[in-house]
């Protein structure tokens, strides 16, 4: 008798652990029939600290947490401490199309390429398709939001020296005050140089930053960099110069994605797209002034945003 019930308990011990097999089978079929379960696991995003890039990366964010995704976000000075490290320590990068082609140039090719970028976004991407492959980045659908480099002096620099363009420092000698990598490239050192014929010192005190608006309006230097979109400028007594001879490159938005991520990971692509389509220069420009000057953080824009546009 006490062998029986031993027999009959133990072969009730196997008939759940079957069924629990069978069941987990099931389940693994259901997740593989059903897309919206895919995704998850861990992103790593980089990005530069200015406002305006810590802005879009914010929104990347929180558009991949919502698709189930544990993300580590990297914000830095300057492109190159983040393309070093890209597409291998680094998932997912908001770009810019310009600033990606020449910084990968300069990578690959060393400190002498000179810039593939062009004014026309589809001549600027056909140029670094060879570098995106060499390296293993891909990029997804790119934005008509369009951030460039701008260049600022004080309203009484302009006023004393009659500068309202670039063109008008043509022959001066100048400091610049800018991002560290300003350095040869034909957006920023060189193309003030030989578009402009401007004498540049640099300062490298960052983009934007609060140490390159303090330099400029102290007469540390004569001309700051920033972005096309800021729009802080006129509070501060600041004025954009027209950058009358189109030095500026295209810069349209554009997500920059691991290939080999990309293709572990398609999901990703469905969100980032939307997001590049919800962005324009204007909305992007409104959205910049809630985090410079209303002060919200870029966290707090980003998620009003995008439920507003229903991303999220």
């Amino acid at each position: 008798m006490n062998l029986r019930r031993t027999l009959a308990a133990a072969l009730s011990v196997v008939a759940v652990i079957l069924k629990k097999d069978c069941a987990g089978d099931d389940v693994a079929d259901d997740d593989n029939d059903n897309p919206e379960s895919s995704g998850g696991g861990q992103v790593t995003l980089a990005s530069q600290s200015f406002d305006e890039a810590a802005l879009v990366t914010a929104m990347y964010q929180l558009l991949l947490e919502d698709a189930g995704y544990e993300v580590e976000t990297k914000l830095v000075d300057t492109r190159p401490a983040y393309l070093s490290e890209f597409p291998d320590a680094v998932d997912i990068v908001p770009e810019y199309a310009a600033g990606l082609a020449d910084g990968l140039n300069l990578e690959i090719n060393g400190e002498d390429a000179g810039a593939i970028s062009t004014g026309d976004l589809q001549e600027t991407i056909d140029a670094m398709t060879p570098l995106l492959e060499e390296k293993g980045i891909s990029l997804l659908e790119t934005s008509e939001a369009f951030s460039a480099n701008g260049y600022f002096v004080t309203q009484d620099y302009s006023d004393d020296e009659g500068v309202t363009a670039l063109s008008d420092l043509d022959g001066k000698a100048i400091t610049l005050a800018a991002a560290e990598d300003c350095t040869g490239r034909g957006d920023c050192e060189a193309g003030l140089i030989d578009v402009y014929g401007i004498d540049v010192t640099l300062l490298g005190l960052g983009y934007a930053s609060p140490q390159t608006f303090q330099a400029v309006q102290d007469g540390e230097a004569q001309v700051g960099q920033t972005s096309t979109l800021d729009v802080t400028l006129e509070d501060q007594g600041l004025l954009m110069l027209e950058d009358d001879r189109n030095m500026q490159p295209a810069q349209n938005l554009v997500p920059a994605v691991s290939t080999s991520f990309l293709e572990d990971n398609p999901e990703v692509e469905e969100p980032l797209n939307a997001l590049m389509g919800a962005l324009d220069n204007e909305t992007l420009g409104e959205l910049l002034v809630r985090v410079t000057v209303d002060r919200e953080t870029p966290e707090d824009v980003a998620r009003s945003f995008l439920e507003d546009e229903g991303l999220l």
